[in-house]
């Protein structure tokens, strides 16, 4: 088996300069295969409040080069135990969010060919529904752990059917997700009403809201939703926002009240060794970050997903 080709040496070539790709990783075409590939998608055509998630992408790469080969919190070197490559963005039609979806979820697919898993960078949420699509169609109904201030799973806003806040309802009517074992994490702020709260336990998911991780601790979070997903094929989506806007900034719909960056990461690598098929990443705008605070934190939760993802695959 070929040593898989790891990030530039960072002893050799200072961090701010060489390639600009995910925590220096290798180009997809550079390696042919990868195992995991990080994937962005300059997308931000669904957007109800503060456009500029487009530019996440970029914006991720670049704080990520700060990233180190060995992750101590989850006792593994990702980058030397699977092959780990940056397959640059996918480019989808800014002005046609339904061609976008579509574009997003056969490039997403064609990607996934021959095992390869997907930590993808958004972009706003609207992409989570053609990944979802991607991971089905290789892995059947998926489980879903969706990290955000926000529900997600409003029908329509001004009779759009497709936007940032109505991924995981269409996901739901769409058969692709597994609905015994969904659930929001992170969730605050103010609704529309109280049906909101409704429609969304119809559509089967549970919620963990932000209190909720204060009051109980991430331990006892991460075990409860262990315990909810099981077996599983998961895909896990994470909204930037539901992190505090202290911690987070630099995104389109700020809440306060919300998750620290500690507190997130700790609960992922609380789940450790559950079946994870792909990630995202999204809602990161960086014309309202302050000193790389949001690119930041949005660069280590990436590098948490592809550290769970080397462990599934070791």
């Amino acid at each position: 088996m070929t040593e898989p080709r790891g990030p530039v040496d960072s002893s050799r070539i200072p961090r701010f300069a060489g390639p600009a790709t995910f925590a220096r990783l290798p180009r997809l075409d550079e390696v042919g295969h990868a195992d995991v590939a990080v994937v962005g998608v300059p997308f931000d055509g669904g957007v109800s409040y503060r456009p500029g998630a487009r530019f996440g992408p970029a914006a991720v790469r670049e704080a990520s080069r700060l990233l180190r080969p060995y992750h101590p919190g989850l006792d593994v070197s990702p980058f030397a135990t699977v092959q780990v490559a940056d397959a640059g963005d996918i480019a989808c039609n800014p002005f046609d969010i339904r061609e976008a979806v579509e574009t997003v979820e056969e490039s997403a697919s064609g990607l996934m060919d021959g095992g390869t898993k997907l930590v993808t960078i958004g972009g706003d949420h609207t992409i989570a529904l053609p990944l979802l699509r991607a991971a089905a169609r290789r892995h059947g109904p998926v489980a879903l752990l969706h990290f955000d201030a926000h529900l997600d799973t409003w029908d329509t806003y001004f009779g759009a059917e497709y936007t940032h806040g109505t991924p995981f309802r269409r996901a739901v009517e769409e058969g692709i997700l597994d609905t015994e074992a969904v659930c929001h994490v992170g969730t605050r702020g103010p609704l529309y009403g109280k049906k909101d709260l409704e429609d969304d336990r119809r559509l089967g998911f549970g919620i963990v809201t932000s209190a909720d991780v204060l009051r109980r601790g991430v331990d006892e979070i991460a075990d409860a939703l262990r315990q909810r997903i099981g077996g599983r094929p998961l895909y896990l989506s994470i909204d930037i926002d539901v992190l505090d806007p202290a911690h987070a900034p630099g995104t389109g719909t700020p809440e306060a009240g919300g998750l620290t960056s500690r507190e997130l990461l700790e609960i992922l690598r609380g789940l450790a060794g559950c079946d994870i098929v792909g990630a995202d990443v999204v809602e990161v705008a960086p014309a309202y970050d302050h000193a790389e605070i949001t690119s930041v934190a949005a660069s280590h939760v990436a590098y948490d997903l592809i550290g769970l993802l080397a462990l599934g695959k070791a």
